[in-house]
């Protein structure tokens, strides 16, 4: 819970703190813990008492920097200046010598020693083209102590040359929104030992070289020089296009028509008698024509000896 509320509410951060300290005190984590929340929570002596503890219980330096600016802050520069250049200091790792060397030029500035500052942050970590986790912040304290010798034009160097190891590093500005994957037990990615390259802040960045337009003399783009779709075969366009119409069109055209009689057949229709059709008669009459072939058979069946008509 403290390092949940360490830089929002270090004051809460420390409550939850000094309460596991009363439960787990001889756990050095718990008196990292301790120290840590009361340095941000501005208790420097509080902070410089459990950070002495944690040190003593496992021998560790990692937090020399934040002991030093304990002492600076506590009006004693000289315990500070002891504590900065003693023995323990050859044993920090790149990026808590680069936090000390802050602290130490923002001793000097106290002091009014504008160009010791300066000198104390002329580091071998201080290269401009090597990026680091810590270089964005090393970057602009060195441009501040340059100011504070009028040197400007240097300092706006540098700053800019933050910006660029912010946007290499994906930090500050250029930092993505964090997500927490419980679930995933992979690593964060690490920077490299070796640092990412940077761009010199005094050159541009030259963006990328685009490849000169084609020529496209009397065509479109996406055509080739005779106008035809890209990847189309040669010929003319009006004849494509009926043969594209020729193959919509003759799409079914294999399959015969069915007649009349049929579909009627299928609708539930039938004709009683398909010669009316051409033979004419109305509806009520159902073959007309069938009417005077049985007069005139009738006739000639009466001269046959069938019966007479008076």
């Amino acid at each position: 819970m403290a390092g949940r509320y360490l830089l929002d509410a270090p004051e809460l951060a420390l409550e939850h703190a000094q309460a596991a300290g009363r439960r787990g005190g001889r756990i050095a984590a718990v008196r990292e813990a301790t120290g840590i929340a009361a340095y941000e929570a501005g208790d420097f002596a509080l902070a410089l008492k459990e950070l002495r503890t944690f040190r003593r219980m496992t021998g560790a330096e990692i937090h020399l920097p934040l002991m030093v600016d304990c002492e600076r802050a506590l009006g004693r520069p000289d315990k500070a200046a002891e504590l900065a250049t003693s023995e323990a200091v050859q044993s920090l790792e790149p990026g808590e010598k680069v936090e000390l060397a802050i602290v130490l030029a923002g001793m000097r500035r106290d002091q009014g020693d504008a160009q010791g500052a300066v000198d104390a942050l002329t580091i071998p970590q201080l290269d401009k083209n090597r990026g680091f986790a810590y270089s964005p912040r090393l970057f602009r304290a060195y441009a501040e102590a340059l100011r504070g010798v009028g040197r400007d034009r240097e300092a706006l160097t540098w700053d800019r040359q933050a910006v660029v190891a912010e946007a290499a590093l994906g930090t500050g500005q250029f930092a993505e929104p964090e997500i927490i994957d419980f679930d995933d037990e992979d690593e964060a990615e690490q920077v490299p030992a070796s640092g990412v390259v940077l761009a010199d802040a005094e050159e541009p960045a030259r963006g990328p070289v685009e490849e000169p337009a084609r020529e496209t003399t009397g065509a479109v783009a996406g055509t080739d020089p005779t106008g035809a779709p890209a990847g189309a075969e040669g010929g003319d366009l009006d004849d494509r296009v009926d043969d594209e119409s020729d193959g919509v069109l003759d799409d079914g055209s294999d399959e015969e028509p069915e007649d009349e009689e049929q579909e009627d057949a299928e609708n539930g229709e039938q004709d009683l008698d398909p010669d009316d059709d051409f033979e004419g008669g109305s509806e009520a009459d159902l073959d007309p024509d069938d009417d005077a072939d049985l007069d005139g058979e009738d006739g000639n069946d009466g001269e046959d000896g069938g019966p007479e008509h008076g």
